[in-house]
């Protein structure tokens, strides 16, 4: 990628110092919906580099991925076409569930006992969907939840006819992924978010692949979602988290092989090796 002239450098650097400022709530406690701005000068060369590489790849592969990558220190967004692409949720709001369920607390307006606790650690660390039934129908469902997923970003989902009232089956964008995991990393009281990105760290071996592809030296945490569409055999796999020091980065995302043999081990590769191309040896 060529350079810059200087101008444009200063130009660009100013921009994205400004929306690092502008990164916050909106009066409903949501984050801004307009923070999500591409300022790629931003990046450093190697980087830029990797995303060309990552973008390569990911278009290279069979169905679609939304991608969205944020460094949280110059407020640089790298996004693909698809970011703005609905796909089924799959596990990923068991995320926003710890976060609402957290939220609540805080507020006096639920009480977590020691089940409810074991509960969001499982479906964290394993990605128990019986934990999260059993959080999801306790605490309110469709009518609390989907209620309040949106305040911690996810303005962009949408329940269906064909599957109501499960968690699982909300339809949502790498962008809503983007802007919950950077609610979890700069809203979160620090207790809660050391308690997440804990737990986003520590996850069980069927859960290190996406952004963990990022590799040890990363530090990545993830949350991931997986399922067969029903509806036409293909494959979604999402992950969303961070890499980096003080979690630097963050990362969502969404696949859709569409309809190819062998698609969750397709989805699988797919996710983790843009993540791998984009951090792998990045921090050595």
């Amino acid at each position: 990628m060529a350079q810059a002239p200087r101008a444009r450098i200063a130009f660009w650097a100013l921009a994205a110092l400004a929306a690092l400022a502008a990164l916050g709530c909106s009066p409903h406690g949501s984050p801004r919906a307009d923070v999500a701005v591409q300022h790629e000068a931003a990046f450093d060369a190697e980087l830029r580099h990797r995303i060309e590489l990552a973008e390569t790849y990911a278009k290279s592969r069979p169905g679609i991925a939304g991608i969205v990558l944020r460094d949280r220190e110059t407020g640089a967004v790298w996004r693909t076409a698809d970011a703005k692409t609905r796909m089924w949720a799959c596990s990923t709001p068991k995320l926003a569930i710890a976060v609402d369920l957290l939220v609540r607390e805080d507020q006096g307006t639920v009480a977590l006992t020691a089940e409810d606790r074991a509960h969001m650690h499982d479906m964290l660390h394993t990605s128990d969907n019986a934990a999260a039934h059993a959080l999801w129908n306790r605490y309110g469902g469709e009518a609390e939840f989907g209620a309040r997923f949106p305040r911690y970003g996810m303005t962009d989902m949408t329940f269906t006819r064909e599957h109501p009232h499960h968690w699982g089956w909300i339809r949502t964008t790498a962008d809503d992924l983007d802007r919950l995991v950077n609610f979890v990393l700069t809203r979160m009281p620090p207790k809660h978010r050391d308690y997440l990105v804990r737990e986003m760290r520590m996850v069980d071996p069927n859960q290190q692949w996406g952004v963990w592809g990022a590799g040890a030296a990363a530090q990545p945490g993830n949350k991931n979602g997986w399922a067969d569409d029903n509806d036409d055999g293909s494959w979604i796999t999402n992950s969303v988290g961070f890499a980096g020091p003080r979690e630097r980065f963050s990362l969502a995302i969404m696949n859709d092989t569409k309809v190819v043999q062998g698609g969750f081990e397709v989805g699988r590769t797919t996710t983790t090796e843009i993540s791998r191309i984009l951090f792998d040896g990045y921090f050595n």
